[in-house]
């Protein structure tokens, strides 16, 4: 049977910044008559402990070598994860296509890094793995992010937008027959540590936010960060969010509902100048990740959005698992030496076929 038809059974990978856990999805993929197809077959998240969660919140601090150290231990814990995976499912799987667990995203000075090595994930699984998608297109003059896009082009192209809400929110589009993309603001990760001063790990559909009031100042404040005018393209990291938000939060003694209802309107904001200046209307935003599940968030990005585009909610194993079948694509795209990192998105000096390739010794 020709490759064009196979169905390529990949196990993909995720664990974001907002640290809610580590995503796998076991997905079907396959291309026929010139389109990509998929099916999510299998899926579970693994919640982090709160000393891991701490530990890979913390991999920023850490000396070198314990750094280096932790990349190995993190990614045979991967490889035990998906084992137990394999063996839950009784599933048949090509290959690993891991996003790994980013701890420095520094593009301007040549630098992304990913913690989760991927030969220890092969040899703890015993399966081929593809890891390390960022650092090649970095290499190349590139963000190295978002890397979503590709999948969002070539799986998701009947909805004009896509709009991940996770720990950051990004975006994707074409305009002018190219695909754009970058990230817009943080999300969940500046709403997770409003909640986490008060011991919640998030706001459970918003609950709390909708309680709150506008900190006008603090809006203010918020949407004037530099960021926010640069052009695209253009990506965000933790050490970002550490340096500039963190602090204008912490300074506040606002109450929690507050923080959170001004920083729901803050995200809603920057979203919606994203799509404004696209100058598309009568449009559609297919909308996935945690905050998708936001019932505040989301009410509240529809009020914006009302005149421009009509906003879609997909149904619960493509809000969480998106992100984990897109890298498992973009693992497909690796083994067929096809473009999964696009130049458009990034900025880098051309398309490539990104990914480092391990097999179990």
């Amino acid at each position: 049977m020709s490759t064009f038809y196979k169905t390529y059974k990949v196990i993909g990978l995720m664990s974001g910044t907002s640290l809610d856990g580590l995503d796998i999805a076991y997905c079907h993929i396959k291309k026929h008559e010139g389109s990509w197809t998929f099916s999510i077959v299998n899926t579970e998240n693994i919640a982090y402990s709160e000393d891991f969660k701490n530990k890979l919140k913390n991999t920023v601090d850490l000396p070198s070598t314990d750094l280096l150290a932790f990349h190995n231990t993190y990614g045979t814990w991967l490889g035990k994860q998906v084992a137990k995976f394999i063996n839950k499912n009784s599933i048949a799987v090509d290959f690993i296509s891991s996003h790994g667990h980013t701890v420095f995203h520094q593009p301007e000075i040549g630098l992304t890094y990913q913690i989760g090595s991927g030969q220890h994930i092969a040899n703890t699984s015993n399966l081929k793995v593809i890891y390390d998608f960022r650092t090649n297109d970095v290499a190349l003059g590139g963000q190295g992010a978002p890397l979503v896009p590709i999948g969002d082009r070539l799986l998701f192209n009947k909805y004009d937008f896509c709009l991940n809400l996770g720990g950051i929110s990004n975006i994707s589009f074409d305009l002018d027959e190219k695909r754009i993309a970058y990230d817009i603001s943080p999300a969940n990760m500046l709403l997770n540590l409003i909640c986490n001063s008060i011991d919640l790990e998030y706001d459970d559909g918003g609950k709390i936010a909708r309680t709150g009031e506008l900190i006008e100042e603090l809006y203010n404040t918020l949407n004037d960060l530099s960021y926010y005018k640069d052009p695209y393209p253009k990506s965000l990291g933790y050490e970002w969010f550490l340096d500039k938000i963190v602090p204008i939060i912490e300074k506040s003694n606002e109450p929690v509902e507050n923080l959170l209802y001004t920083s729901v309107h803050h995200i809603t904001e920057q979203i919606t100048n994203a799509i404004k200046n696209t100058g598309k209307k009568k449009s559609s935003i297919l909308v996935t990740g945690g905050g998708a599940k936001n019932d505040f968030l989301i009410e509240t990005l529809k009020q914006k959005l009302q005149n421009y585009t009509t906003v879609i909610i997909p149904e619960e194993n493509v809000i969480d698992y998106k992100e984990a079948l897109i890298f498992a694509f973009m693992g497909v795209l690796r083994e067929l030496n096809e473009v999964n990192c696009l130049q458009s998105v990034t900025g880098a000096k051309k398309d490539s076929s990104s990914g480092i390739i391990c097999y179990p010794q």
